[in-house]
């Protein structure tokens, strides 16, 4: 009898601990699509809000768009602790990131809006985040831009991408935010944050 309750309780805690992390990648795991009330991701982490949408013609977020009209990713990381950090926005800079990419309903790659050039080799003091400090990146998918341009220390020039046909795209990233901080703990971290916006072009 005593070994039957000691199984059931092995049991019932192995799929407590399983439960508790699908939670944990569910709370870190932020989607929105067009059924959604709202057209916005915006979540705080450890005094550390991130917002993420994409913004229509008017500059307002939506995730319902009218064939050939632009839209413009938008993504801010605003420091609302009561810390000063450092922070390097590398989510911007990889070519493997998925940031700013889309894929059409079939997960087929539509490209980006803009490819990297360079990056500015240098410490991440030249990275101030101070408290209310907010690194804000818009780039709009439809660019004609031709001639290269700087954000952050970084620079890029545009992919000439064309309006979207008529049907359901999604564009996704994943990124595990790093803040710099003086004193005997200096790194604060969060988890891999993974953002999803489903959206549809009619």
């Amino acid at each position: 009898m005593k070994a039957t309750i000691l199984k059931i309780s092995v049991f019932v805690l192995f799929f407590s601990l399983m439960g508790a992390g699908c939670e944990k990648d569910e709370e870190l795991f932020w989607e929105i699509s067009p059924n959604n009330k709202s057209a916005v991701i915006q979540k705080e982490v450890n005094g550390v809000e991130f917002k993420f949408c994409l913004l229509n013609e008017e500059r307002e977020p939506a995730t319902v768009f009218n064939q050939g009209e632009n839209f413009i990713f938008y993504f801010s990381v605003t420091n609302k602790s009561s810390e000063k950090f450092y922070f390097y926005p590398g989510y911007a800079y990889s070519e493997e990131n998925d940031f700013c990419k889309v894929y059409n309903s079939n997960s087929q790659s539509e490209g980006k809006p803009y490819r990297m050039i360079t990056v500015l080799n240098i410490g991440i003091g030249a990275y101030p985040f101070d408290i209310g400090d907010s690194y804000i990146f818009e780039q709009p998918w439809v660019d004609v831009r031709d001639s290269i341009w700087s954000w952050e220390k970084g620079t890029y020039d545009s992919t000439q991408q064309q309006p979207l046909d008529k049907g359901d795209y999604y564009t996704a990233f994943q990124y595990r935010f790093l803040f710099e901080r003086p004193g005997d703990n200096p790194t604060l971290s969060t988890d891999t944050l993974r953002f999803k916006i489903n959206f549809k072009i009619q």
